[in-house]
C-alpha cells in the first residue's frame, strides 16, 4: 500500500472480450493522468478495479467469482470497484448482492468512487487517452453500442445505440500507441459512420487511412450483409485477408427466428467469392448452439455448413437465456444435454479442420509480426484468440519478417529462421500457399 508520500496504486482485472480491454485501457488512462501508478499485483494495490463481462451466464459467474476472489486477498485498507457490463446493466442489484465492493460503477464513472452507487456516465470512455501499448500491437475501438436488434443479445439495452467516433480521432488514437497492427473492435463494426440509420457507412475509409499509419489493420465482428465487395478489396489491397464474420447460424428459418440476416447459401458464396479473389484469406466465426426452436434438420445444415466452409478458426457456444431479449420468451428451449451434444459434435469436426488447414501450411514462407519473444502471427491469427507462431527467440519483438513453416501441433504453427533475401520482405511475395 502506498504511504502519504507515496503515489496510490491500482490494479485492474478484465474479463470478456477485447472491447472490455480498450476500456480498461482507457480507464488507466485516466488514473494515470490522476498521478496513480501499476501495482504489479492486486494484493499491493491501493485501488483494484474488476472491469466485468455480463454477455452470457457464464461471463457472469466467472465476474463473481473474480471479484471475490480479489475481495479475498486484497490488503485492508484496499478499494474494491467493479465497473464494466455487470455494473451498468445489474447495477443497484450488484450493490445489494456484493457488499465485498466499495463502488458499482457504470460505465464511464470514475472509479474512485467510494460509496456503492450506479451514477449516470459522467465521461465518454469512447474519448479518452490511453497508455503506449506495451506490445507491437492494439485494440482499438472505434464505435460503441448497437442499432441491430438480435433475438439473443442483450447489448444494446445497457451498451445503448451505435455512436461511432470520428476518422480523426481514432487515427489520433492509434498514432499514440506506437503501434505496428491496429485491431479494430466495435459491436457492429462495418456500420461504422452509420448511427441509428443516420449518417453512411464510413468503415472503408477509416480502415485507408489507419492502414496509413501502421502495417496492419485487422476488423473482427463483421456482420455478413455489411461484407460489401469493396470492404473484402479493401482488405485484400492492403494484404490483410481476415475475416471475423459474425455468422451465429445458418439455418434460415432458425435466422429468422434469431433476428439475423443470412443463410449457408448466402455465407458460402460470399466465402468463395473472397477465396477468389485472395487464395490466402483466412476466416473466423462463431456460432450459437441450441437457440430456442433449433431442431436437428438446423443443427445438421449448421454441421454441413462448417464441413463445406472449412473455415480456420470457428467458436461454437451454447445459448445463453438473457432477461429482455426477444429470444427469452420463445418457446422450443434445447435440452441441455442434447445442446452439451451439438456442441461436442461441431466442436469435434472444426477441431480436424483447424488442424489440417494448420498442417497445410508447413513449408509455405509467411510474414509475422514478432509479438513477443518467440511468438509471432501471421494475417491469418488474430492475437488471444487464435492460435500463434512459434518462432526464434532471436527475431526482435515488433519487427516485421518472413519465416518458413515447419511443423504444426494443433492450432499453433513452429517455424525456422528469418529469410535473407530481402525481396522477401512484401508480404505479396512471402504468403504463398503450397
Amino acid at each position: 500500500m502506498a504511504s502519504s508520500d507515496q503515489a496510490e496504486t491500482y490494479f485492474i482485472e478484465t474479463l470478456g472480450c477485447p472491447k472490455n480491454q480498450v476500456d480498461s485501457d482507457k480507464l488507466e488512462g485516466t488514473l494515470i493522468a490522476d498521478g496513480m501508478t501499476a501495482a504489479v499485483d492486486a494484493g499491493e494495490a491501493d485501488l483494484i478495479v474488476v472491469n466485468t463481462c455480463a454477455f452470457i451466464e457464464e461471463a457472469r459467474e466467472e465476474s463473481i467469482h473474480t471479484i471475490l476472489a480479489l475481495d479475498h486477498n486484497r490488503s485492508e485498507d484496499a478499494r474494491l470497484v467493479v465497473t464494466g457490463c455487470m455494473a451498468e446493466r445489474y447495477g443497484d442489484e450488484l450493490a445489494e448482492a456484493l457488499p465485498e465492493a466499495d463502488a458499482i460503477s457504470g460505465f464511464g464513472v470514475p472509479v474512485t468512487l467510494s460509496t456503492k452507487s450506479k451514477a449516470a456516465p459522467s465521461l465518454d470512455l469512447l474519448h479518452l487517452s490511453r497508455p503506449v501499448s506495451a506490445l507491437p500491437w492494439a485494440y482499438v475501438k472505434i464505435a460503441e453500442g448497437c442499432d441491430r436488434n438480435c433475438g439473443f443479445c442483450a447489448i444494446p439495452t445497457f451498451r445503448g445505440p451505435q455512436r461511432s467516433r470520428t476518422i480523426d480521432d481514432i487515427c489520433a488514437e492509434v498514432d499514440a500507441l506506437q503501434i505496428r497492427e491496429a485491431v479494430l473492435v466495435a459491436q457492429d463494426l462495418a456500420a461504422f459512420g452509420r448511427d441509428q440509420g443516420v449518417g453512411e457507412r464510413a468503415i472503408v475509409p477509416l480502415v485507408k487511412r489507419v492502414a496509413e499509419q501502421v502495417d496492419r489493420v485487422r476488423l473482427l465482428y463483421l456482420y455478413p450483409s455489411d461484407l460489401t465487395d469493396e470492404l473484402i478489396e479493401t482488405m485484400c489491397d492492403i494484404d490483410m485477408p481476415y475475416f471475423d464474420l459474425s455468422l451465429q447460424h445458418v439455418s434460415r428459418p432458425l435466422m429468422r427466428r434469431m433476428r439475423r440476416w443470412g443463410s449457408a447459401d448466402v455465407f458460402m458464396e460470399r466465402i468463395e467469392r473472397i477465396r477468389a479473389l485472395e487464395p490466402s484469406a483466412a476466416f473466423r466465426s462463431n456460432f450459437i448452439v441450441g437457440y430456442p426452436g433449433e431442431t436437428e434438420e438446423d443443427h445438421d445444415a449448421l454441421i454441413e455448413f462448417v464441413d463445406q466452409a472449412r473455415l480456420d478458426w470457428c467458436g461454437f457456444f451454447a445459448y445463453s437465456r438473457e432477461d429482455g431479449t426477444y429470444a427469452a420468451d420463445l418457446d422450443g428451449a434445447v435440452d441441455p444435454g442434447l445442446m452439451n451434444e451439438r456442441l461436442a459434435e461441431l466442436r469435434e469436426s472444426q477441431d480436424v479442420i483447424t488442424e489440417e488447414k494448420r498442417d497445410d501450411l508447413i513449408g509455405s514462407q509467411v510474414q509475422v509480426l514478432v509479438d513477443e519473444i518467440g511468438i509471432g502471427r501471421s494475417h491469418r491469427e488474430a492475437p488471444e484468440i487464435d492460435g500463434i507462431i512459434e518462432i526464434p527467440a532471436s527475431l526482435e519483438p515488433g519487427s516485421l519478417t518472413t519465416v518458413t513453416i515447419t511443423n504444426a501441433a494443433g492450432p499453433d504453427l513452429q517455424a525456422d529462421g528469418a529469410l535473407a533475401d530481402p525481396a522477401l520482405t512484401d508480404p505479396a511475395l512471402t504468403d504463398t500457399d503450397l
